[in-house]
């Protein structure tokens, strides 16, 4: 199941009854903190997780996972159907664009990311999986476990993705980067 498209429909769902996390939180029993990182595709839900998530919002699990193990051979993607998800708007002012949306039950997950200049993430940290990024414009600092790596067009960096990590821009123009999410309990 693709953690990126779930965490969206859980996402829409919430913000479509007008509930704020915290009021999710409330009505759910589960903890804000694990709501955001659910919804920010940081860990994936457990099914006793969803059935109280979905209680909560009222709606069928079915309903919620209905589609996301479809998986046509081909997805084509143009530029002006790219589709922007949000990724924990209070700690980056990253722009996230899905270039797979297409094909819900995907193992990877594809991003252009346009990071402002003087933006990007706050704070490092972790989630599940692997990831893969690479330097499309202009240049970035790539902080990883702590240890910041100076990197521009073309570069590329392969890692796990379960140690703090985040990337920032420091300059004075916008870069942008190609970003693969490999998660491994999707």
């Amino acid at each position: 199941m693709n953690l990126v498209e779930l965490a969206s429909r859980i996402r829409a769902a919430r913000l479509s009854r007008g509930f704020t996390l915290e009021r999710l939180s409330e009505l759910s029993g589960l903890g804000k903190g694990l709501l955001s990182k659910v919804e920010n595709f940081r860990v994936t839900p457990s099914l006793p997780t969803l059935a109280r998530l979905c209680d909560a919002l009222g709606i069928r699990l079915s309903e919620l996972v209905d589609g996301l193990d479809e998986k046509p051979n081909l997805s084509i993607i143009h530029k002006h159907e790219r589709k922007v998800v949000e990724r924990n708007n209070d700690q980056s002012d990253i722009l996230y664009q899905s270039l797979a949306h297409g094909r819900p039950d995907r193992s990877m997950d594809p991003f252009e990311l346009t990071i402002p200049a003087g933006g990007g993430r706050q704070e490092a940290m972790p989630h599940e999986g692997e990831e893969f990024l690479t330097v499309l414009e202009g240049s970035v600092e790539f902080e990883f476990n702590g240890e910041v790596h100076a990197m521009s067009t073309g570069d590329s960096a392969y890692f796990d993705a379960d140690i703090p990590h985040r990337v920032f821009n420091s300059s004075k123009k916008d870069a942008r980067i190609l970003c693969v999410f490999l998660g491994r309990s999707m």
